[in-house]
């Protein structure tokens, strides 16, 4: 798992490339972690190069979402058919803000 991330429109955009599972988690963990603590505070979290996600990966966005609640922002974007079937199935779907695109997250 590779973590890029960019500033656009305000946000700092997170591209993960690869498969967020056990292995790679605590490593992206930690460097939101580390972006949160240095007042990063509005987040899209672009999944087009993912091509898996465990439960794992799961736990780090709630965990981060926690960390943002009532003072930052936390938006998904580009999930393949596979992550969406785990978010509908686990229902963040309905407790994170997803969307289609970037651009979409990003408006």
């Amino acid at each position: 798992m590779q973590l890029t991330n960019s500033e656009k429109n305000g946000y700092t955009v997170i591209e993960f490339d690869g498969s967020l599972d056990t292995v790679s988690s605590p490593a992206a963990e930690k460097e939101i972690n580390t972006l949160i603590e240095k007042g990063t505070l509005k987040f899209v979290f672009n999944f087009e190069k993912t091509k898996y996600m465990s439960s794992s990966g799961l736990r780090v966005l709630l965990a981060t979402a926690k960390k943002l609640k009532g003072k930052g922002e936390l938006k998904i974007c580009n999930l393949n058919e596979v992550i969406a079937e785990v978010f509908d199935v686990s229902g963040f779907s309905s407790i994170l803000n997803v969307y289609k695109t970037e651009e979409e997250a990003l408006s």
